[in-house]
């Protein structure tokens, strides 16, 4: 915490039904206000503090500001210093405050002790986001240096066509202070020139939208009241992006001396529609090569024969550019590079991916180390020889004809990214201060573009790999069922996406195959997705039906936070028995393709999207017969902008319905028809093909009769296990078997079934009519009995149990002995 106080009786404070900060009567910053009692209780919560905090009045009002707003550690600091607000002095500073959603927030305070009715004592507190705050002030810093650094008047003017703003160029040309303008009309700063022509014709760009470029003015201003002047201004509507009108922006030049006045006027209007087709072209990707190739396009032929950028090695790979010593070379790679005629002179210049160095004392490195432009008006081979990296370069562009360079080095937040070189050879104009100005403007733009560009490059490959991260690393081989899968980001949208996908191996050779996708997109939504996943594979490996899963996770979906919602489907199959078990949660049905190609959607009872909450959900169950396939996606396979939903769903079917193609070739060709141009959303997929199991890996016995069918399921399994090459593990199996019929025999109504299954692991399953489930219970010593499933626990790997249609299944694992599988 840091801040600082002053006297209460200094400074007013605003109203407490709270305020914003403001520029020009337009809305910039959130300004949160609340009123508090002397013990700290709140009075009184603004809706920028609920847009702030996310806590809506009717929460906040009645709460301790402490308690509510700061971590448990940080109380002790703030009773201080409320204390000492509360004791007669104000405070402002920045204080990190807790979100109503759990992240915390830098704020900017300001304090104001204030008296209540009846003489009590309560405070006022204000509060912005300093990160809102910072923004505002680069914004204005970019204004600023446009103002300050343009060599020609410029001003800006409200609807009512009142100065707004101007620089000190247009202030010196009126030789009225900049103060002297502000709130008042053209009129009445300058009489003595025909400002009824002027603003008739600025409120006809106010209502058509049109600009009007090279509108004539004359007359005397208050700085040459004995000579008639004449200027050419330009102007154009301000409006923000939904349409909104905010004004009138003009830019004059002096145009007294005709022959000047139209020369000047010439280059005004060609740098002015350089900046403002560049404005509109530069930045227009989050690509860090094209927003270079977009400066080079709004420069040639236009302002340079010639343009190259060039950017610093650690920049393409996304790291934080660092000062450039004094002692070392520099590294940097061509990223684009341009010419308006064929001049010979890319032979004498890197080509695109290209990397040149420079040495310490060469001119280029010396402009890239002080951030400041580098004019050459004037170029012969001396000259020349400083300026390109290396030595033969020199002759080439000698022959090329470059007489005028310039080099501005690309900036942003205070760091050199690399640099833009502007070479001019037909055009016989030697670059000016002016160009300077001009070019300077050109390439702070893009030196921020192409910084976002970095920090999105680096941002959403962060991203991307911990999304990647939390999908399967590995699918696990699956006796009986071949799957295949694939995960595609968006290639449309910046952020990434929250679809998942899971094969999940269960006891008994089963599989759980789960796909997901949270709405939304950001790194919110791909944390939602791996708690959604991680909850999902525990859920399922506790042998719970699909429909319990599937509420479980709402519940998990619905403690996450308010409005997370996702859709998920889980599908179960049983290799044994081939039937899939599957229940959906606001999912896209599931599509089967059937032996002999024809394809049909699944309907599943549709359920709600996880996080509602409370909705029962619904599994249906169906068979999948041998060389059958079972299709699982999200809805960024099958929807389209334009289309409907129903027609993406057939035409996957259509696809997969074609004969004789591999399940890796059957992905592929749905991706081929359905992926053409992109995707708006992520895509994740998984399919299933029914492979026949082989005889050597399952064997069954009924189990009828009486008491002797222990004996009878220890001879089966002995006889099985030598059969499979396994007999190192049946003594083990034989205890379990036994184990498990006897206490099928005693606590359910019958046994039915004995099953070995070899697959990972050898599993050993008994099914029986019963529908209560085993239970390690507490035995003492002089028991007879109830030690049967403590010695199946310390046999077994891992065991368990799970209900049927028709009772349970009890199972327990071993391990196959190395090699073996």
């Amino acid at each position: 915490m840091h801040g600082h106080e002053w006297d209460a009786t200094d400074a007013a404070g605003p109203a407490p039904g709270g305020a914003s900060v403001r520029l020009d009567g337009h809305r910039l910053v959130p300004l949160a206000t609340a009123l508090l009692q002397e013990d700290g209780l709140i009075l009184h919560w603004s809706e920028d503090a609920e847009a702030l905090l996310g806590y809506p009045a009717d929460e906040a009002v009645g709460r301790y500001a402490a308690q509510l707003l700061t971590a448990r550690t940080d109380r002790p600091e703030v009773f201080a210093l409320f204390e000492r607000i509360m004791s007669g002095k104000g405070w402002s500073g920045v204080f990190p405050v807790r979100h109503r959603d759990g992240h915390v927030v830098e704020l900017e305070f300001r304090t104001y002790p204030i008296a209540g009715p009846g003489g009590t004592l309560l405070l006022l507190a204000t509060a912005s986001d300093t990160q809102a705050l910072h923004r505002v002030e680069a914004d204005l810093a970019v204004l600023d240096g446009i103002f300050g650094q343009s060599p020609i008047g410029m001003a800006v003017y409200d609807t009512d066509l009142r100065y707004v703003r101007l620089n000190g160029a247009l202030a010196r040309m009126n030789g009225v202070p900049v103060e002297e303008h502000l709130g008042r009309r053209i009129s009445v700063v300058l009489p003595g020139i025909n400002s009824s022509e002027i603003e008739q014709t600025m409120r006809q760009v106010l209502t058509t939208g049109r600009p009007v470029v090279d509108a004539r003015s004359h007359g005397r201003v208050p700085g040459d009241p004995r000579r008639d002047r004449a200027w050419s201004a330009s102007y154009f509507r301000l409006e923000d992006s939904t349409g909104r009108v905010f004004g009138v922006c003009s830019s004059i030049i002096d145009v007294t001396e005709r022959f000047q006045a139209e020369a000047r006027a010439a280059r005004a209007q060609e740098r002015l529609t350089t900046i403002a087709e560049a404005t509109a072209r530069i930045g227009t990707t989050l690509d860090l090569q094209r927003t270079a190739e977009e400066l080079i396009e709004a420069v040639v032929p236009r302002f340079a024969d010639f343009a190259t950028v060039d950017l610093l090695e650690p920049v393409l790979r996304g790291a934080e550019p660092t000062a450039i010593p004094e002692d070392r070379s520099v590294q940097l790679r061509a990223v684009a590079v341009g010419e308006s005629y064929e001049s010979g002179l890319a032979l004498a210049v890197d080509t695109v991916g290209e990397v040149s160095e420079y040495a310490p004392d060469r001119s280029y490195t010396q402009c890239l180390r002080s951030g400041r432009p580098l004019l050459r008006a004037r170029v012969d081979e001396d000259v020349l020889r400083g300026l390109v990296a290396t030595e033969e370069r020199v002759a080439p562009g000698m022959e090329a004809g470059i007489h005028s360079y310039l080099m501005v080095p690309l900036t942003a937040r205070g760091m050199v990214l690399g640099g833009s070189e502007f070479i001019r050879m037909r055009n016989s104009e030697p670059f000016t201060d002016a160009d300077v100005a001009l070019a300077e403007e050109l390439v702070a733009r893009t030196a921020i573009a192409i910084d976002n560009a970095r920090l999105y490059r680096r941002e959403r490959e962060t991203a991307l790999t911990l999304q990647r991260s939390l999908l399967p690393q590995e699918i696990h081989r699956t006796l009986g069922l071949e799957i295949a899968y694939r995960y595609l980001p968006s290639s449309m949208t910046s952020e990434v996406g929250g679809d998942w996908f899971d094969v999940v191996p269960l006891s008994c050779g089963r599989v759980a195959l789960v796909v997901g996708d949270v709405m939304g997109h950001g790194i919110r939504a791909a944390a939602t997705m791996g708690q959604l996943r991680t909850v999902a594979r525990t859920l399922a490996t506790l042998d719970m039906p699909p429909e319990q899963v599937l509420t479980r996770l709402d519940e998990t979906a619905s403690g996450i936070g308010e409005g997370q919602f996702a859709t998920c489907i889980c599908a179960v199959y049983d290799p044994l028995e081939r039937t899939v078990q599957v229940a959906s949660a606001g999912h896209l049905p599931p599509v089967s393709v059937a032996p002999d190609g024809t394809a049909r959607r699944i309907d599943v009872p549709p359920g709600v999207p996880l996080g509602v909450g409370g909705v029962a959900f619904e599994s249906i169950g169906f068979t999948l017969p041998e060389g059958g396939m079972l299709a699982l996606y999200t809805d960024g396979l099958v929807e389209r902008r334009g289309h409907d939903l129903d027609d993406g769903i057939d035409l996957l079917a259509r696809t997969l319905s074609g004969p004789g193609r591999t399940l890796e070739e059957n992905c592929d060709a749905v991706l081929g028809a359905l992926v053409t141009d992109g995707t708006d959303d992520d895509i994740a997929m998984i399919m299933a093909r029914v492979l026949p199991l082989p005889a050597d890996r399952i064997a069954t016995l009924p189990l009828t009769g009486g008491g002797r069918l222990p004996g009878t399921a220890r001879r089966f399994t002995r006889a099985t296990l030598d059969g499979w090459g396994l007999s190192a593990l049946s003594d083990y199996a034989e205890l379990l078997v036994s184990e498990l019929v006897t206490n099928a025999l005693l606590h359910a109504d019958a046994p039915r079934r004995l099953r070995l299954f070899r697959d990972r692991v050898l599993t050993v399953e008994v099914a029986d009519t019963g529908g209560q489930t085993p239970q390690l219970r507490p035995f003492a010593e002089q028991d007879e009995g109830g030690r049967g499933m403590f010695l199946v626990n310390e046999l077994a790997q891992r065991w368990g149990s799970r209900l049927t249609r028709d009772g349970k299944v009890v199972w327990a694992e071993l391990e196959l002995p190395f090699g073996i599988v």
